[in-house]
């Protein structure tokens, strides 16, 4: 029997069937399980959580002094648990609230990426439902700020790096489907098969996945194996979007035929495995890895323009430059002034020519206050000479620099 209660009557033992609020307001990735940590109890009820539905023949019911103020279901026991869905919010907006907001998802995406992997590791079926939930927010969040979810991706801890990853590369599919003007279905297939690419590798020992030097001929092949295992367990988690299972067993196939698992060439490549291929290789060169500082952003995509001629497909490419910039978010950049800026968002009528937060003189070689500069506006004499090192340069605020979230915030997304 279904219940609504307060979260004032909650007690370990309780089965939850779901929460009267929003998915991104309540504490957890998930709205179905027992209630067996007292932390957890706590997370509830500082939350901005009132009331909630518990499931009485899974669990413990309310207490019997309790039970008067208890608010039994007055629902068929099929209808669903929680309250309803809020509308979408895909209204542009600017890339300061959106940060906030977009390091909001990638904390909540994180933990529900890191479940799924749990799952898989434990030979459990993959709850894949709340994905489609999640993908649903990344998707807003980049209609209405394109780079800031896309950008906060991109910063990863050695721990949550193939987590992290998963979400980076679901954000990115979604950027690059819009830019492709793909239909609504499409896009959410692209970003379903972005979030679960990887999701074989929890299949792969973490001693190999993990590890902080170059692998042997043996590891490689056991890595390798990653796109099979995915497609396997999506198979077992009854997930039946072709699509999808195409991304996951086709994302690392080369346009000359020398990729993996199939060999497959060319068109004999779905447009949207080309774009898994293109959105995993940019976060994975873009990112910091156990073994190899990530290259800046606008290095990733010179490097890759180099791949293009039998790894990734260029049309495609093309697109991919088209939807992050020459100069992606978080490219540290020289003007002709000689001040270093970095790159806070991108022009709509000019690719060469983004937003810039410009903090450094070279001149003075001291930090000046932080001004925002559209490189686009008519009346603007400065332009980009060219990218800059940030290994070299070392400044320890460049994150919150473009971001303008605070340390705090840039480490819970």
């Amino acid at each position: 029997m279904l219940k609504r209660i307060s979260v004032h009557h909650l007690t370990l033992g309780m089965h939850i069937d779901g929460f009267c609020a929003p998915w991104m307001e309540h504490p957890f990735w998930r709205n179905h399980f027992v209630l067996t940590d007292p932390q957890d109890i706590v997370r509830v009820r500082t939350s901005t959580v009132q009331e909630l539905w518990i499931d009485t023949s899974k669990g413990l019911d309310v207490a019997p002094d309790a039970a008067p103020q208890a608010l039994p279901e007055t629902a068929p026991a099929a209808a669903p648990a929680a309250a309803p869905t809020p509308p979408r919010d895909t209204t542009p907006t600017t890339a300061a609230v959106e940060y906030t907001r977009a390091a909001q998802i990638c904390a909540k995406a994180k933990l529900a990426v890191a479940a799924m992997f749990q799952e898989a590791r434990l030979g459990h079926t993959v709850q894949t439902a709340l994905a489609e939930q999640l993908v649903q927010d990344i998707t807003d969040s980049v209609m209405r700020s394109p780079s800031a979810l896309v950008s906060l991706a991109r910063i990863k801890t050695a721990d949550d790096y193939t987590y992290m990853h998963s979400v980076a590369v679901c954000a990115l599919m979604v950027a690059l489907a819009l830019q492709l003007k793909l239909d609504a279905a499409q896009t959410r297939s692209a970003g379903m098969g972005g979030l679960l690419h990887d999701l074989g590798k929890a299949l792969v020992p973490l001693e190999v996945l993990n590890k902080p030097g170059k692998l042997t001929d043996a590891e490689f092949t056991l890595i390798k194996t990653h796109p099979a295992q995915g497609h396997m367990l999506l198979v077992e988690c009854l997930t039946d979007d072709p699509a999808v299972l195409d991304i996951v067993l086709h994302h690392h196939e080369k346009t000359d035929g020398s990729g993996y698992p199939s060999g497959q060439a060319g068109e004999g490549i779905s447009l949207l495995a080309k774009m898994g291929a293109i959105c995993d290789v940019y976060d994975a060169i873009s990112s910091d890895r156990p073994y190899k500082k990530g290259w800046d952003p606008a290095e990733s995509l010179k490097k890759m323009a180099e791949w293009t001629n039998g790894h990734l497909d260029t049309q495609v490419f093309h697109a991919f430059v088209k939807s992050m910039g020459i100069y992606p978010t978080g490219s540290l950049v020289r003007l002709s002034s000689g001040k270093i800026a970095v790159v806070t968002g991108q022009s709509a009528s000019a690719l060469l020519k983004p937003i810039v937060k410009v903090f450094f003189s070279t001149k003075s070689d001291l930090r000046i206050p932080p001004v925002v500069v559209d490189l686009s506006a008519p009346d603007c004499t400065e332009k980009i000479t060219g990218r800059e090192d940030p290994a070299y340069w070392r400044f320890p605020d460049l994150n919150q620099l473009w971001s303008g979230l605070e340390p705090a915030q840039l480490q819970r997304a």
